[in-house]
């Protein structure tokens, strides 16, 4: 430290210069192929190289870019209970896959009547219309089925346990992105409860 303040402006210059060209140096004679380098990931190992004037090892590569999506599914997981989020799609494999799809995702045409005048059955992912409503709409519709001529959906209240059914819409939830969980949370299951601490007092 004392050595940098005794240097003048310009001799600091010339440091700083020598230290950006070394680093620039070392990273234009290291191959191509001894180093894969995401190019999503390029801005953070610049940043990176010229605060420490050393190449980063493969260990010290900061996270990609390109992980933020799923990290943005990981924070939607943190508020959700993994257990119950494993316990739920295993119930869901087994009792509703072959009607909303494996993933939720529902089949193509999902928004157009059946002969029969019934809608097929719905995404359960935040593609439709699941997160418009709460936990307690959720449970209701699964506990009781489609409206009688909407759907052909059954009740499951005598098939489902009380924590199979919680557990399943847990991980119906955890198939949202983060900006479409805050926006039901905000937006739907925060105003339920409000209602309901009303109607409570």
């Amino acid at each position: 430290m004392n050595v940098m303040k005794s240097l003048s402006p310009s001799q600091y210059c010339r440091h700083l210069l020598l230290g950006i060209t070394t680093v620039f140096i070392i990273g234009c004679n290291e191959s191509p192929s001894s180093k894969s380098v995401n190019p999503s990931n390029s801005l953070l190992l610049q940043s990176s190289t010229a605060s420490s004037a050393i190449a980063p090892s493969e260990t010290d590569t900061p996270p990609l870019i390109t992980d933020s999506i799923q990290q943005s599914k990981n924070l939607v997981m943190d508020k959700l209970d993994p257990e119950k989020i494993k316990h739920g799609a295993l119930i869901y494999r087994v009792n509703c896959a072959n009607c909303h799809g494996p993933k939720g995702e529902a089949a193509p045409g999902w928004r157009n009547p059946g002969t029969d005048g019934k809608y097929p059955p719905p995404p359960l992912d935040d593609s439709a219309h699941a997160w418009h409503h709460s936990t307690d709409t959720l449970e209701k519709m699964i506990r009781e089925g489609s409206p009688p001529g909407a759907g052909g959906m059954p009740g499951w209240d005598d098939k489902l346990t009380n924590q199979e059914i919680a557990d399943v819409i847990v991980w119906i939830k955890s198939t949202w992105s983060e900006e479409i969980y805050g926006t039901w949370y905000q937006e739907i299951e925060k105003k339920q409860q409000q209602r309901q601490g009303k109607k409570q007092h």
